[in-house]
């Protein structure tokens, strides 16, 4: 009985001290490198935004403005005034307490500027008004950013996708060669035929080496605009070239525009800016007054006096600073009437750019992308079975080459004035 509850019990055992013979060698393997960090287009965006340099260095501008907010907003500090008079410094001897108290004249004052006019609230308004300027115009060099790197990211799915399509070219021509290969061995291909054959490859194989160092320039033009330290040094994008139709009228694209365009906002929020410096102008044509409390001690007498002094406005009324302060609304005004005009002009040139790409994309995904495909593939049957000419299978493979090349920058441009459009109208979202 006890023989056969020990072989039970060893039977249970011996699983676990296997596994624990075990567990060394699987916690000495190497744990598996991490795959290389894939970034979409919002990834793209929301890292630029976050860690491009020059926007930093851009908004880093909104905190001096809000610096020069508490400069405007203080007050004048007051004076003190200190002075010692009819001191015997050529005849120290008669330097006596008697004679301080008697003959020397002492005197100590306060003073303080008073503002007229409410300089001081009028300095705050236009620092205030100046500060959402500055707001706006960092808001439009977002704008710009968001643009440069949405523009980028569709240059390197441009270039992966190319390099993918080169890649399969490479891939799909090897095989080629290898049957011609064959067929030159057995005698039924000439050697001037396998040597063009051969020569072919060479352009399929410079097209991958070309589309990989294209493809690693523009990833690495984008890791600027995102921000060296944001993405690791084998980082990658994640999408591709795809048509998405837009269904938005000019109209509607316009009003959108001038909603919200920042640099728009930012023009017509200088207008407001210099009415705020011209009301500064005015009220610095007051004329601010002095008022002092001086403390005498003189002949044993100690004696209290009020000063008060205050320029007199005969010749200059600041009259010089007002006229430019006007002349400055003027200014503002134009350049966000030219704002206005620019704004509406970037949207119609950026909606008839992406209308034209839109059907030159419908032009390729109506047939001839198929068809050029459709041609490749019969020729390349026809060419392996002997029943086509080598001219015409490499023809066919440069036709369907040139295609497809020309159909993927279709698609890259339809989706770059995509991107335009989307910088035009200020906003991502699109009716």
């Amino acid at each position: 009985m006890r023989r056969g509850f020990i072989r039970v019990a060893v039977l249970f055992v011996l699983p676990y001290f296997a596994a624990g013979q075990q567990s060394p060698a699987h916690t000495s393997a190497t744990p598996p490198s991490p795959a290389a960090a894939r970034i979409s287009l919002d990834d793209a965006l929301r890292l630029a935004l976050q860690h491009n340099h020059a926007l930093q260095a851009m908004r880093s501008t909104i905190q001096q403005s809000f610096a020069q907010e508490i400069t405007a907003n203080l007050r004048p500090n007051p004076t003190l005034g200190l002075d010692a008079q009819f001191l015997p410094i050529f005849k120290p001897s008669d330097f006596t307490s008697d004679y301080i108290n008697q003959q020397a004249q002492f005197d100590a004052g306060v003073g303080y500027l008073f503002e007229r006019g409410k300089k001081r609230q009028h300095r705050l308004q236009a620092a205030q008004d100046q500060t959402s300027v500055v707001r706006l115009l960092v808001s439009d060099t977002e704008r710009q950013l968001v643009f440069n790197v949405g523009q980028q990211f569709v240059d390197v799915l441009l270039a992966e996708s190319t390099l993918d399509f080169a890649q399969q070219n490479l891939d799909s021509f090897q095989k080629t060669v290898d049957i011609s290969n064959e067929r030159f061995r057995v005698g039924d291909l000439s050697e001037g035929d396998f040597l063009k054959i051969k020569l072919q490859l060479l352009q399929f194989q410079s097209d991958v080496a070309a589309t990989k160092l294209a493809k690693l320039q523009s990833l690495a033009v984008l890791r600027q605009l995102l921000g060296f330290e944001s993405v690791p040094d084998d980082y990658d994008v994640l999408g591709s070239l795809a048509y998405q139709p837009v269904h938005a009228d000019m109209s509607g694209l316009k009003s959108l525009a001038a909603t919200n365009r920042p640099d728009l906002r930012a023009a017509q929020q200088a207008v407001v800016a210099a009415e705020s410096q011209l009301a500064l102008q005015q009220a610095n044509a007051k004329q601010d007054f002095t008022s002092t409390f001086n403390y005498t001690h003189t002949a044993g007498t100690n004696t209290g006096s009020f000063f008060f002094n205050m320029p007199l406005p005969i010749f200059n009324r600041n009259q010089g600073e007002i006229a430019r302060a006007r002349y400055a609304i003027t200014q503002a005004q134009e350049q966000a009437s030219e704002t206005t005009q620019q704004v509406s002009t970037d949207v119609v040139q950026a909606y008839e750019n992406l209308h034209t790409n839109d059907q030159i994309v419908r032009l390729y995904e109506g047939g001839y992308v198929d068809q050029a495909k459709q041609s490749r593939d019969i020729s390349e049957y026809a060419y392996r079975k002997g029943a086509a000419s080598l001219l015409d299978y490499l023809d066919s493979e440069r036709t369907y080459r040139s295609n497809q090349l020309a159909y993927r920058q279709a698609l890259a441009n339809y989706m770059l004035a995509l991107e335009q459009l989307r910088q035009a109208v200020g906003t991502r979202n699109l009716p």
